[in-house]
């Protein structure tokens, strides 16, 4: 169903196939049910052998690449087999461009789709014209420069797709690539480099018979997020990684459209976090898991120092408190095998950034921004009469018209994003700004440690808010603020707001 239709006619659909199991758990937990034997995800993890050695992806300098491309393609994430898909070239996933603070990008980019796309570099700060907003979609068989000069932080961002209504088939399918920063700070730090700095994207897949990717979502899907069943990391299925026993870094990107993961170590090890979204932490933060969000980024230490020769353990996703949508599954990511010996030395720093605080200055302008939607008319567990809303920002669905907000160039604001009703999750995106996350009230009711520093998209679970606080930069005009459940953003979870 178009979210066009869906609005005009309401946005009210029988609940009868469309029930958001979330609802059913909260009102069983009341009632004081056993939910341990309740419907899991919507789509079971399918685990493999493991057995396919993991594509480390190369990097990629601004000078080396001029030009990009949005073509159909064919790749084998499933090794030994053709599938069709996506690619910003002839395979699945864009080049990792790896780029300093300071460098000029030029990228000359050619829609050889059959619909309109564009290419959102997210996270970074750069003119309006060229953030890939959905007002600048480039249609069928035609081409854009994308040119803009990188003026932040170091850190691990990305590249994807941003049309209206259609960023999560085409992210889905296979248009997305992590971009890289690095500055003075970072290097100085020494941090593992080399082949001692993975970069990893992860994200999950449904397939055809004949293998090819299948982005083809109910409404339920539209409702919930698309889940597939197969994890591919940098592109494939079913991955091991041979180590050393030493420090890895470890660059995560969740580039899923609606799956969270629940990162952590088989064998239970601590690891550090060291940076998120924007960059470096003041300090690591030790944790032995660590959620992420589709579209978050986060940098890990992981020490490999103690483990025997030819032990494997995995990367993996742990269960979470996710309502009956997500968490309710363990599986694994990707294997690790220890082979052997490491001559490397590194010591962790106790100190690896400066990251000023803003102040939130009680004068400071407070904008509330809503999520609602979803389900409404909660009934009995027997013959509901339920029904479903689109998912909105302050009751309202994306009009590419309609401006919620304006906000001055250089002035500092606190955002509050307020999902306390809500049984639902929700990550959320602003493009254009970089923020620091204040406080989050209800549910977990504390920062997670990936949220120390500067963030662009943060995660809020059931009945939870978060306040945020930023200073918004001189590239004035049109931005975002959405959810980056892709299919919820599609369905019109997304607002505009300008800097003026």
């Amino acid at each position: 169903m178009e979210r066009r239709k869906f609005i005009k006619t309401g946005g009210l659909v029988s609940i009868a196939g469309l029930l958001i199991p979330s609802i059913i758990l909260e009102s069983c937990k009341k009632k004081g049910m056993d939910m341990s034997n309740m419907a899991t995800t919507s789509i079971s993890i399918k685990e493999g052998s493991f057995s396919t050695l993991l594509p480390i992806l190369p990097f990629v300098s601004p000078i080396e690449i001029s030009s990009l491309t949005a073509q159909q393609s064919v790749s084998q994430p499933f090794i030994g087999h053709n599938s069709t898909l996506l690619g910003y070239h002839s395979g699945i996933l864009g080049p990792m461009i790896k780029a300093k603070n300071g460098d000029s990008i030029s990228i000359a980019f050619s829609n050889q789709l059959s619909e309109e796309t564009n290419i959102h570099w997210h996270g970074l700060m750069i003119p309006q014209a060229m953030d890939g907003h959905p007002d600048h979609s480039v249609s069928a068989g035609s081409s854009f420069n994308y040119q803009f000069t990188i003026n932040q932080r170091a850190g691990m961002y990305w590249y994807h797709p941003h049309p209206e209504m259609k960023t999560a088939k085409q992210v889905f399918m296979g248009l997305a690539g992590a971009f890289i920063v690095n500055d003075l700070e970072e290097e100085n730090l020494k941090l593992p480099n080399g082949e001692y700095e993975i970069p990893l994207v992860i994200q999950d897949k449904r397939i055809n018979y004949d293998y090819s990717l299948n982005y083809s979502p109910t409404e339920t899907d539209k409702m919930n997020g698309y889940f597939g069943e197969h994890i591919l990391v940098n592109g494939l299925y079913s991955t091991y990684k041979e180590v050393e026993t030493t420090y890895y870094r470890l660059r995560v990107l969740n580039g899923s459209t609606a799956r969270i993961y629940n990162l952590a170590l088989s064998n239970n090890s601590s690891f550090e976090v060291i940076g998120s979204d924007g960059g470096l932490l003041a300090s690591p933060e030790k944790v032995t898991s660590l959620l992420l969000a589709p579209g978050e980024r986060v940098d890990l230490l992981i020490d490999f120092n103690g483990q025997a020769i030819g032990s494997e353990l995995y990367l993996q996703s742990n269960k979470f408190d996710g309502g009956m949508i997500q968490g309710t599954e363990q599986f694994k990511l990707l294997k690790f095998i220890v082979t052997k010996k490491s001559s490397q030395t590194f010591s962790l720093p106790s100190i690896l950034s400066s990251i000023p605080l803003i102040n939130a200055n009680p004068s400071l302008k407070v904008r509330s921004w809503v999520l609602g939607g979803g389900m409404s008319g909660m009934g009995s567990m027997s013959g509901m009469n339920s029904m479903v809303m689109p998912h909105t920002i302050n009751n309202k669905t994306y009009v590419s018209t309609e401006i919620l907000a304006s906000v001055k160039a250089g002035d500092t604001e606190i955002w509050e994003i307020d999902n306390s009703m809500n049984t639902e999750i929700h990550p959320i995106h602003i493009h254009g700004v970089q923020f620091q996350v204040l406080s989050r009230t209800g549910g977990r009711n504390q920062l997670i440690a990936s949220e120390k520093g500067w963030k662009d998209t943060v995660l809020l679970l059931a009945n939870e808010k978060v306040r945020l606080i930023m200073t918004f930069p001189q590239n004035k005009g049109k931005f975002v603020l959405h959810c980056h459940n892709l299919e919820h953003e599609d369905s019109g979870m997304m607002v505009n707001f300008e800097i003026i």
